[in-house]
């Protein structure tokens, strides 16, 4: 999964210079188990992509409503794979066939 945070620009320089945002970022880190982190400037926004393994949907609210709330951030979660999951789903798909 895809965990992908967008943070306003003044709720983001707020965080920066109050120490919050970072301490926010280490903590997605620490609770999802991220296997990847990536981060980029968005439209003049700060941006995060988060990417981890969640194993039921029951866990989307305890995963967004902090990011809502700490960060007044936008949220978006994507179903993504990896090369070995995209080999066997194509192996899958093809005996579907």
């Amino acid at each position: 999964m895809m965990l992908r945070i967008t943070v306003p620009t003044e709720d983001g320089n707020r965080g920066v210079k109050d120490g919050s945002l970072p301490k926010a970022i280490q903590d997605t880190m620490r609770k999802l188990k991220t296997v990847a982190a990536y981060f980029a400037a968005d439209q003049g926004c700060r941006s995060a992509m988060f990417f981890f393994d969640m194993q039921d949907t029951s866990e989307i609210p305890p995963i967004v409503e902090p990011r809502f709330l700490g960060l007044n951030a936008e949220v978006e979660l994507l179903p993504v794979m990896n090369a070995d999951d995209l080999k066997k789903g194509i192996g899958a798909a093809m005996q579907a066939l």
